[in-house]
């Protein structure tokens, strides 16, 4: 994938699990619920419909910042080696008004015993790059990776 610097992040790990145990965290909404935001964000009511078109929504309870409910598409499925979803479109890719704006690419590849993970957000314009990146994208995204690598190792 070829990355644009004026509207892509990226976070690249590598993780100590095998790439099979990093994807049943990234498609198994309840071990999804238990390492993707950073605590003491809770996430809840995870739905995940693994196929281009299906659903790709989260709850998560923000300390002082009430309830954020996001609800996205999948699209691209290749077990064990690829997700790409997107808050710019719904189920059934249907349009939304009101979402953030990005897709994200979950890139994994075996690395050794490991993984080696990239998680890529690509923006629609330089700005919502920014702003992703003001609000702590290689943070949180980062600590979110830490919880997932936690997880994964343990399953």
């Amino acid at each position: 994938m070829i990355l644009n610097p004026e509207t892509d992040l990226e976070l690249v790990r590598h993780l100590r699990a095998a790439p099979s145990k990093v994807w049943r965290c990234w498609t198994e909404p309840a071990l999804l619920e238990q390492w993707f935001a950073p605590k003491p964000v809770v996430t809840r009511d995870a739905k995940i419909d693994l196929r281009p078109g299906g659903i790709f929504s989260t709850t998560m309870d923000i300390p002082e910042m009430g309830t954020q409910t996001g609800d996205g598409c999948i699209l691209e499925v290749v077990p064990e080696r690829r997700l790409v979803w997107t808050d710019l479109l719904g189920p059934g890719y249907r349009p939304v008004g009101d979402a953030f704006g990005f897709t994200a690419c979950i890139l994994l590849e075996p690395e050794g015993s490991g993984t080696l993970y990239r998680a890529i957000a690509m923006h629609r314009t330089p700005d919502q790059r920014k702003s992703h990146e003001d609000m702590g994208f290689h943070d949180g995204w980062g600590t979110a990776a830490a919880q997932l690598d936690d997880v994964a190792a343990a399953l």
